[in-house]
């Protein structure tokens, strides 16, 4: 997607201990040019020395003229939530608005934490219905699956797959959700589109549609496709989750509103991979989920 040119710049995430992006982890095109939705790894000990900056928003080109509009996609999670952080403290909540997509998932728990997100950032916020499409797949995820939700981290389960992606893959979610989102993100009049994939996600192989690859194929068709009017940005495909969690730590974010658990319930069940992924992101940060106190 975004095989990055200097217009696809807008919101990233820069690197504490150098100026460049790093090649791997979501293939970046220039030595010195950061890619179109890559940012570099801050995995390990590295972590962000002033947290993800992001570049200034600029003025509007003339006196009076519109301000610069971005579109989040928004689901109530970690990821989602610390990206609409960092596009308020760039645009403003007067120009940001969340899309949140319902794609027949089990419950309801992560729409009802995108609403909350929104209210308290003071966003419009938008909803889309997209269930219909996956009516005939039985990934785990979804309400009408036969299938449970694998009580194991994502290595483990990709450890017995055999190659193939895990069973809470989506078929083409997030190409579908980008594709969506461009639309209304265009028909908004915002110029930038985010997106909170991150590289634990695509490591492995557990959701393809979270790698650098498939980031800089989507960033490039919606360029393309909007004329150059919208570029999609994804800062955090290079970041691992404790990398997330400390940027929103210090934009403190309030993930007491968020969920993350693939089940409903009135707490996180604690054993999917998403669950494990989460504590685990919050104790490299030296702290509990607040989900879990």
């Amino acid at each position: 997607m975004e095989e990055k040119n200097e217009a696809t710049a807008g919101l990233r995430a820069e690197s504490p201990e150098a100026d460049v992006a790093s090649a791997q982890g979501e293939d970046s095109p220039e030595a010195d040019v950061m890619s179109a939705q890559g940012t570099e790894s801050l995995g390990g000990d590295v972590t962000p020395a002033q947290g993800a900056k992001l570049p200034e928003a600029g003025a509007a080109s003339a006196q009076g003229a519109e301000s610069p509009k971005a579109l989040v996609l928004c689901s109530g999670g970690v990821d989602s939530t610390t990206l609409l952080a960092m596009a308020v403290e760039r645009y403003g909540a007067e120009n940001v608005f969340a899309l949140s997509i319902s794609y027949g998932q089990k419950h309801a728990r992560e729409i009802d934490s995108a609403r909350a997100v929104a209210a308290h950032y003071g966003v419009q916020q938008r909803f889309l219905d997209l269930g219909v499409i996956f009516a005939e797949s039985n990934c785990s995820l979804l309400a009408h699956s036969t299938e449970d939700v694998p009580a194991e981290s994502y290595a483990d389960q990709l450890a017995e797959s055999d190659g193939a992606t895990v069973s809470t893959y989506v078929p083409f979610r997030n190409g579908l959700f980008l594709s969506a989102a461009a639309s209304e993100a265009l028909s908004l009049g915002c110029c930038a589109l985010y997106y909170g994939a991150h590289h634990d996600d695509w490591a492995g192989s557990a959701y393809p549609d979270c790698s650098q690859a498939f980031v800089d194929a989507m960033a490039a068709a919606i360029a393309e496709g909007t004329g150059g009017e919208l570029r999609m940005e994804a800062p955090f495909v290079q970041w691992s989750k404790a990398d997330i969690v400390r940027e929103g730590l210090r934009l403190g974010v309030p993930y007491e509103l968020t969920w993350s658990c693939y089940e409903g319930g009135e707490r996180p069940c604690g054993v999917c991979a998403t669950c494990i992924d989460r504590a685990r992101a919050f104790e490299a940060n030296g702290t509990v989920d607040p989900l879990l106190r």
